[in-house]
């Protein structure tokens, strides 16, 4: 009787030899570890202010502005809409700017001007951001005569440019040039070719880079020293002193009141989930648009 063609096929493969064996789990047990190693930090650090700061979280504390010092109560809703604030606008300024950067530099700029323009951003990544801070003190704080929301936003916008521009030339020259030569050869202009489906392809990595740029950005104190300044009441005004999570934190931590510490405890804590929110919310509405467009 003819032996089964599928349990001869089977029997031919050699079986995986021990020493093999040994250094895939190896590997598999260190990469694990790494992993765990990488986010135990992580966790712990959230746990730790989950534990210092949920207790004087409160409706009052997310509604109210800050009490004078002795009073009861109060809150940081003030720095909350004023950090949302500045970073609305250091991200109308920088994701621009930083996209299309990042677009000439890689359609465009395989010459000495690109080169040039490569070496900065690398450079301003590195820059502490104090140092941002007061160039930006120099630049607009200066000429307005006083601290404004706009400096704020221009500080942390000079922060968003690098990573932004080096992250969209990344994603732009993984997207293969067959795709881009098939729309040249369809008659299409390269200007249109880059926006239309080049950047297209490439949308989820440019997303990860704003995103990666707009967290680093959001929980910056020393630049918003020397720009912004900080209010204790409500500003929605350009060109007046604004307050932000970030100021009113460091603000509280280095006072001797211990309401006072409790309450940059629970806004250390807001800042972090909101920076998590804000983060989600836009990666998954860029996902969905991204099957819609798809489909």
């Amino acid at each position: 009787m003819p032996e089964d063609p599928i349990n001869a096929s089977s029997k031919a493969v050699p079986q995986i030899n021990l020493r093999r064996r040994l250094v895939n789990a190896a590997v598999t047990f260190a990469a694990v570890g790494a992993v765990i190693l990488v986010l135990t930090p992580l966790v712990a650090i959230f746990g730790y202010l989950v534990y210092r700061g949920v207790g004087s979280v409160n409706w009052a504390f997310l509604t109210q502005t800050p009490k004078p010092v002795g009073e009861a109560g109060g809150g940081m809703a003030n720095a909350i809409a004023g950090s949302a604030f500045i970073l609305l606008l250091a991200s109308l300024i920088g994701v621009p700017f930083g996209i299309g950067a990042g677009i000439y530099l890689a359609e465009y700029g395989r010459n000495r001007f690109g080169d040039a323009i490569r070496f900065t951003a690398d450079v301003l990544n590195g820059v502490p951001s104090i140092v941002i801070g007061i160039v930006a003190y120099g630049i607009v704080v200066l000429t307005q005569r006083h601290f404004s929301a706009l400096a704020g936003g221009v500080a942390l916008s000079l922060m968003m440019i690098p990573t932004i521009s080096r992250t969209t030339e990344e994603m732009l020259l993984l997207v293969p040039n067959s795709l881009r030569e098939a729309s040249y050869g369809l008659g299409i202009s390269r200007w249109r070719t880059t926006l239309s489906i080049t950047l297209r392809t490439a949308t989820s990595g440019v997303i990860t880079g704003v995103m990666l740029a707009f967290a680093r950005v959001a929980g910056e104190t020393a630049p918003l020293l020397f720009t912004a300044f900080g209010n204790q009441y409500w500003n929605y005004r350009i060109d007046q002193p604004t307050a932000a999570l970030p100021l009113q934190i460091f603000t509280y931590a280095i006072s001797p009141f211990d309401e006072w510490h409790r309450q940059a405890w629970a806004g250390a804590l807001v800042l972090i989930v909101l920076i998590v929110v804000s983060v989600s919310a836009v990666r998954i509405a860029a996902s969905r648009g991204m099957l819609k467009g798809a489909n």
